[in-house]
């Protein structure tokens, strides 16, 4: 093997190696939820982040037949669930770390609109926030840090 087709070998190889984000998305749901309020959370918390870093959005989607599709996340979020205790200290560790973060309340299962969901959580204090869910988004580490005592969703 020549010292060009060395050098292409590995150009392709490293291509075709996984990509490893600096930055981690993730999900902390209550443990409790029912499965329905799982996965509306979640589609709810993470879509404050999209809308707030542009940069963690990759490019629109297309099929084989022309067919366009609005683009995603470039990379996986991930979904970890915890007590409602653990939950609160999560809460207080993003806080403290003034990382980016969105939060679902308990009460907002009960509003049926964004200005009644933004109502609900103003009406609250910080400290008596009733959390079933929050989004983070930061370097690796620091959301690691966030997430301790949570553990991946099944």
């Amino acid at each position: 093997m020549s010292t060009h087709d060395t050098d292409h070998a590995a150009g392709a190889a490293a291509s075709e190696a996984p990509v490893r984000f600096d930055t981690k998305i993730a999900v902390l749901l209550r443990a409790d939820l029912e499965t329905w309020q799982r996965l509306n959370v979640t589609a709810f918390l993470v879509s404050g982040l999209g809308s707030q870093f542009p940069e963690i959005i990759g490019e629109p989607y297309e099929d084989a037949d022309a067919v366009g599709y609005l683009p995603m996340f470039r990379q996986p979020v991930l979904v970890f669930e915890g007590t409602k205790e653990t939950l609160t200290k999560a809460h207080a560790r993003v806080l403290s770390r003034a990382l980016p973060r969105a939060l679902f309340t308990s009460d907002l299962f009960t509003t049926g609109n964004d200005r009644d969901n933004r109502a609900a959580v103003r009406a609250v204090p910080t400290a008596g926030l009733d959390l079933v869910g929050l989004a983070v988004y930061g370097p690796r580490n620091a959301v690691d840090k966030v997430l301790k005592g949570a553990r991946m969703h099944p």
